[in-house]
């Protein structure tokens, strides 16, 4: 679903000349809470997916993730939270982490003990031949919650990623966001399941993707399967949206499960 194939791709080389990575010796909770995707002071979305090839795989390498991130301290202030997602496929995972900025991310890739590839590492010789699809950077751009603050009282049961990607980086992307969500708010049967939408444009600027949380995989399919192409109900604002211009995929589309957040303990 991201734009590159390659995670390497996206990621600096590995000779850095600025300072020596953050550490700190905050503990990693896992929390049952999933995270807020409009956190304000989340400056940048990653997410990535990894292909496992098989339900077993997918629930082994969720358990080599848990391991690798409960065993080891936070790794430093600038990441808020790091949530992993099961595939409905039972295969693919969704790796969902907010930072303040950049260069938290650079610092985390950096470190040699406390950093990505010291967890991967431990993950890989769990389960080896992960395959590893892609990253994508993202920045927020617009969030709906049906006209009310995120609902507290709804928890997702399933969040699905919608990737729409684009001709060219200009204002297109944003755009196409803008008309979602007057398609969403005009929508007469918008309430079908769908708890809020986040739509995230990628660095690049040509990419969408959506992070939608919805009461659970099923109303996600009842949607789909009412509306006949795509969520929304035939109206001229849904239209907009399907003929916009300058899309060059209609958006893939993947339904996933919570499995695990991490965030740093405050206590």
């Amino acid at each position: 679903m991201p734009t590159n194939t390659n995670t390497n791709a996206n990621t600096p080389p590995h000779t850095h000349t600025h300072t020596p990575p953050h550490t700190t010796a905050t503990p990693t909770l896992s929390t049952s809470t999933h995270p807020d995707p409009a956190r304000p002071d989340a400056g940048l979305t990653f997410l990535s997916t990894w292909s496992t090839g098989s339900p077993e795989r997918q629930r082994a390498t969720l358990d080599a993730i848990a391991r690798a991130w409960q065993s080891r301290p936070w790794p430093h202030e600038g990441l808020l939270s790091y949530t992993v997602y099961a595939g409905s496929d039972g295969s693919t995972l969704l790796h969902h982490s907010q930072w303040r900025d950049e260069q938290g991310y650079q610092d985390f890739f950096a470190s040699a003990g406390n950093g990505r590839d010291a967890r991967n590492a431990d993950i890989d010789a769990a389960v080896p031949g992960i395959e590893r699809l892609g990253l994508a950077r993202t920045r927020l751009y617009r969030s709906w919650t049906g006209g009310a603050e995120r609902r507290t009282d709804r928890e997702p049961g399933a969040v699905v990623i919608v990737d729409v990607r684009f001709e060219s980086a200009d204002d297109g992307p944003r755009a196409w966001v803008d008309t979602v969500l007057a398609a969403l708010d005009s929508d007469p049967v918008r309430d079908q399941g769908l708890i809020s939408a986040h739509f995230h444009v990628s660095t690049d600027g040509r990419q969408v993707l959506n992070y939608a949380e919805w009461d659970s995989e099923q109303a996600h399919a009842d949607a789909l399967a009412a509306a006949g192409d795509g969520v929304g109900s035939p109206t001229p604002e849904w239209r907009r949206v399907r003929e916009f211009p300058g899309v060059t995929s209609g958006g893939s589309v993947a339904r996933y499960r919570f499995a695990y957040n991490f965030v740093p303990s405050r206590a």
